[in-house]
């Protein structure tokens, strides 16, 4: 067990903003694939999977052997926007297995290491390309932590943390933000054509296809093909946030496939590296490329470790479907295990696509609970949404059936005596 003292530095020097570690509380010391070993030897199955970023699980072996390889012999590490082969290479397998074959025509910008730099690129460009100010967010939106992210953010917690108004930014319902009761794209359309709505003409439109932080709410593909089209007929640039539901997590390597939609800009981080390491793409239409050179950039938007395991991952993953359809079948897995203590215990629902998905509890204290006991039992899981009301879970996409079903023994054994 891990005591008091093994964790009395986190405690007393680490600032008070630490959250992870308030709900999981030991010291972890190694990894490996779906598994993370705590200092005082007890093994913990990991549903979390880094928020997302660790798709392939932890210390993949092909994607290690590739940077070992890579750092051994003297490759660059750091390289800002210079041009390397590590970077060459990694742009050529990017085009070669994953814009070819889906027919998007992007150029790539590297705009710095994590997911609130893609979307802060994202965000300058539109206003840039169109010389408009606002931007549509969506109610329950997450997109960072900046102030331009934090700004078509919906939490509103995270929001009092910038400590200055955050503007430029108008929220609308998501799909089934009313339950139903209201058809709420058609309120945004309204508004939008309205000359007396008040809403002056935005230069872009951003969403997230799964809303992972919000509470796993998950858009209908007509919903999304709607608000596509929407845009497209106003002149307004549509942004799909794909920071933590890209690369597979919802299937499909980009989670928009399934609309059949192509959107103006991509943000992608999280799991682009494929190991872990800082790494995130902004996407856009080559005729949005208006950039001056060094209009935005960033120290560490080179990094050349990240490029090595990022084309490890695609060259591993990504030349077939096999993934694809194995993130297909687990999905299912869960959501049929989901929807099993749905039916069981009164007071409990269940959302998601593919390998993110939600168990959603009436009493948001006992989503705390469930993943509490979790813990205990040697599973990490992390809650989401407005209140903490969702169990949530992230595994890596390359988990075994074996410990995925032994995962899901703990949360619905949890799930039981929380709800007994």
């Amino acid at each position: 067990m891990t005591t008091l003292e093994d964790i009395s530095i986190f405690e007393t020097l680490e600032s008070e903003v630490r959250s992870y570690s308030r709900s999981w509380p030991t010291v972890f010391s190694s990894a490996s694939g779906s598994w993370i070993r705590a200092e005082d030897g007890r093994d913990y199955l990991d549903f979390f999977a880094g928020a997302g970023a660790l798709n392939y699980g932890h210390n993949n072996p092909e994607l290690k052997q590739a940077l070992v390889d890579y750092i051994l012999g003297d490759g660059i590490t750091h390289s800002l926007d210079m041009s390397t082969v590590a970077k060459r290479r990694f742009l050529e397998t990017f085009q070669r297995n994953i814009l070819e074959p889906r027919g998007l025509d992007y150029k790539v910008q590297f705009p710095g290491p994590t997911g609130a730099n893609t979307v802060e690129a994202a965000l300058k460009l539109a206003r840039k390309v169109t010389g408009r100010e606002s931007i549509i967010n969506f109610t329950n939106a997450f997109h960072g932590m900046t102030l331009g992210a934090l700004s078509v953010t919906g939490n509103s917690m995270k929001r009092a943390g910038a400590g200055v108004p955050l503007v430029h930014a108008t929220p609308m319902p998501f799909d089934n933000y009313f339950d139903g009761a209201t058809e709420d794209f058609h309120w945004f359309e309204r508004v939008l054509d309205d000359s007396g709505s008040g809403l002056n003409r935005p230069a872009a439109v951003i969403v997230e296809t799964v809303q992972g932080e919000g509470g796993v709410n998950v858009a209908r593909p007509e919903w999304l093909r709607a608000l596509a089209e929407l845009c497209r007929s106003r002149g307004i640039l549509l942004i799909v946030d794909d920071v933590q539901m890209g690369c597979g997590r919802t299937g499909p390597f980009f989670s928009f496939e399934i609309a059949g939609i192509t959107p103006d800009i991509v943000t992608l981080s999280k799991s682009i590296s494929g190991y872990g390491l800082p790494m995130a793409l902004t996407l856009l239409r080559p005729e949005l490329d208006v950039w001056a050179p060094g209009e935005h950039n960033g120290t560490f938007r080179g990094n050349n470790p990240a490029f090595v395991t990022a084309t490890a991952a695609i060259e591993q993953y990504w030349t077939d479907d096999t993934l694809e359809r194995s993130t297909a079948a687990k999905g299912k897995r869960i959501a049929q295990i989901f929807a099993n203590l749905s039916d069981q215990f009164d007071g409990v629902s269940t959302r998601g696509r593919g390998m993110v998905q939600g168990l959603v509890f009436d009493d948001p204290g006992r989503a705390v609970k469930v993943c509490g006991l979790a813990f205990d039992e040697g599973l990490l899981a992390e809650t989401s949404g407005p209140s903490d009301e969702v169990v949530k879970l992230l595994p890596p996409l390359t988990i075994t059936d074996a410990e995925l079903d032994h995962g899901l023994s703990i949360l619905a054994e949890a799930t039981a005596k929380v709800c007994a």
